[in-house]
């Protein structure tokens, strides 16, 4: 599934290849548009002019000074410059053709995600619906504001786009990892300094994953790099990684940096959730 950093690397290349052109044509695959015809989209979009995209969490959205297209990418979703691919693929959902004679192409294999139209700001925030602040540049008093009104594991809020919008699976493992926070920790029985450090990393790790853009293998110091392989060890101490479900997602942790939940801690969230 694209995270934040995936969609980030969307948001610049669809504002390389869209900001400042105007729209020709639009061909879309129906079952892709998901509040829409495509014969809505050509008439919303058809001699409007992409301004600069903005990204909310895992969702990417082209403003034109009027109606907005908004991008989900789902767990196959990607964008196509037709000059760098010229012929259209099978698994070309969306094209956006403009006047120069280019195309910007929304490609989506398994057809999770989508696209949407909103005709103003506010459609667009009802598209959006109850997403939390955007993860990334969350401020340190922000995100300590809105982990003190949570409860439950760490992994699991870190998930919850409700709670922050964009991260996923991996950047939540990664981000733990660093702060060395098992992912099943309660989140009553963080520290105040646990909690800046959880912070911290997440800006880290958003901000270098974005940087170097392929973060599953160019860190080698991380986490992500060796995730899931057969026999992987910590990239920090040598331990053996284990596996676990956390968030009902597959989740991987060094038990030795990574302190267990305790049963004092389990027993402190159960009271003062009472």
């Amino acid at each position: 599934m694209p995270e934040l950093p995936d969609v980030e690397a969307f948001r610049r290349f669809f504002g390389l290849h869209a900001t400042g052109h105007t729209v020709r044509a639009v061909w879309a695959d129906p079952t892709i548009v998901r509040n829409a015809t495509p014969r809505a989209l050509l008439h919303a979009f058809r001699e409007r002019t992409f301004a600069d995209p903005d990204r909310h969490g895992k969702w990417l959205i082209g403003w034109t000074g009027g109606p907005a297209l908004l991008l989900h990418f789902g767990m196959t979703g990607d964008l196509i410059w037709s000059q760098d691919e010229p012929a259209r693929h099978r698994h070309d959902r969306l094209a956006l053709g403009f006047t120069d004679g280019t195309e910007l192409r929304y490609r989506n294999m398994r057809k999770l995600g989508g696209v949407w139209l909103a005709h103003d700001r506010a459609e667009v925030a009802q598209v959006l619906g109850r997403l939390g602040p955007d993860a990334l540049g969350l401020t340190r008093a922000e995100f300590l504001g809105l982990l003190g009104s949570r409860r439950g594991q760490v992994k699991a809020a870190l998930m919850d786009q409700t709670f922050v919008a964009g991260v996923g699976n991996i950047i939540a493992d990664e981000t733990l990892w660093h702060a060395r926070i098992h992912p099943k920790r309660l989140i009553g029985s963080l520290s105040e300094v646990e909690r800046r450090t959880l912070h911290r990393e997440l800006q880290r790790v958003l901000r270098e994953s974005i940087e170097g853009y392929d973060y599953l293998h160019r860190k080698r110091s991380w986490l992500s790099y060796v995730r899931g392989r057969p026999g992987a060890a910590c990239r920090r101490c040598g331990t053996p990684l284990e596996r676990t479900v956390a968030a009902g997602r597959t989740t991987y942790f060094c038990p030795q940096c990574q302190l267990s939940p305790s049963a004092e801690a389990v027993g402190q969230e159960a009271e003062t959730s009472r």
